[in-house]
């Protein structure tokens, strides 16, 4: 039967891994964390349970049997406990899960910016200079309609000749199905080895980018650039996040390393959801501002200060919330 001593020392480090692992799981650091290693944590806790009865079956003093039941009753707690649920988790999530599942991936994130951005700056540019571009990205009727939205005329702006019967709450529920059918398209077109992301994104930046530049023109733009600023912060930032979400799943698939591409998925894919979830967070946000702020009878420059506001807390949300959580 091997001594006290030697069996402490083959298997000394083994438990101090597992004691750090489970330090970051109960402070909630692991989405910043190395997710191979926590991807390690069930094996190392079967090892470390065998390891605690080997320890009491052959009577090893009680300072090292304690010390191993104190790791088996920790990762029990954190391998079989129940996910948070209810409000509770959704303070959690929103308050440093989320941002901080985008910090850990800020590689992700910026790709997916200049994918967005880029054509939608380009694209802005060129349509703002000769206006008849905007026909080269969608059909007459389709300009006509949004200059319908955005004509001093319109009573109801923003809304096309369908729509401006409709109630605010309708339009609520609108602009949510809208905005996170765009985000869940982006996000699952990672799943073709990412082509389908960077389609979206493109796509996306380009035809908003259009409609901007040519409606940056009066009598539109004195409309237009009042009406979508409010919600600009909240929305913008969620295409560009389900793009990143988005393209985690592609990295999966173009390089697994030495996992297998099943493998590699499996790991990331809970940060992705996370990141998509956060996304949708986000949408509804957006949709809240368009559907009852935007509408409202306010004064251009209150609106652009309030827009103003809505990007510095979007930045500075996504850049430090939740970073003195658990350190």
């Amino acid at each position: 039967m091997m001594r006290q001593e030697q069996f402490e020392i083959r298997y000394g480090p083994l438990w101090k891994r597992l004691e750090t692992q489970l330090a970051l799981l109960e402070n909630g650091r692991a989405a910043s964390s190395g997710q191979e290693e926590l991807a390690a944590f069930p094996s190392l806790y079967r090892q470390v349970c065998n390891h605690y009865a080997l320890a009491h079956s052959r009577c090893y003093g009680p300072d090292l049997v304690a010390r191993l039941h104190r790791l088996v009753l920790r990762g029990h707690q954190q391998l079989y406990q129940p996910q948070r649920a209810g409000f509770r988790g959704i303070l959690e999530f929103a308050g440093y899960g989320f941002p901080r599942t985008v910090r850990a991936h800020w590689h992700a994130f910026w790709l997916a910016f200049l994918l967005f951005y880029l054509p939608a700056g380009v694209s802005g540019l060129l349509c703002y200079h000769d206006p008849t571009m905007i026909y080269s990205v969608m059909d007459e009727n389709r300009v006509s309609r949004i200059e319908y939205m955005y004509d001093p005329r319109n009573r109801k702006t923003g809304r096309t000749p369908d729509r401006t019967s409709e109630t605010d709450l309708r339009m609520f529920g609108y602009y949510i199905y809208n905005n996170v059918a765009i985000g869940f398209r982006t996000f699952a077109g990672g799943m073709f080895l990412g082509l389908g992301t960077v389609f979206f994104l493109l796509f996306n930046g380009l035809t908003l980018g259009s409609v901007a530049g040519h409606l940056s023109h009066q009598p539109f733009a004195a409309v237009f650039w009042p009406f979508v600023a409010g919600h600009g912060a909240f929305e913008l930032t969620a295409i560009v996040i389900s793009g990143a979400s988005g393209l985690l799943l592609a990295g999966a698939l173009l390089r697994p390393g030495n996992r297998s591409r099943t493998v590699a998925l499996r790991h990331i894919a809970p940060e992705a959801v996370r990141l998509v979830m956060g996304a949708m967070g986000l949408f509804v946000l957006a949709a809240l501002v368009e559907a009852f702020w935007s509408p409202l009878p306010v004064n251009a420059g209150i609106r652009f200060v309030v827009a103003a506001f809505n990007w510095l807390l979007v930045m500075a949300y996504l850049l430090w919330a939740g970073k003195g959580h658990g350190s």
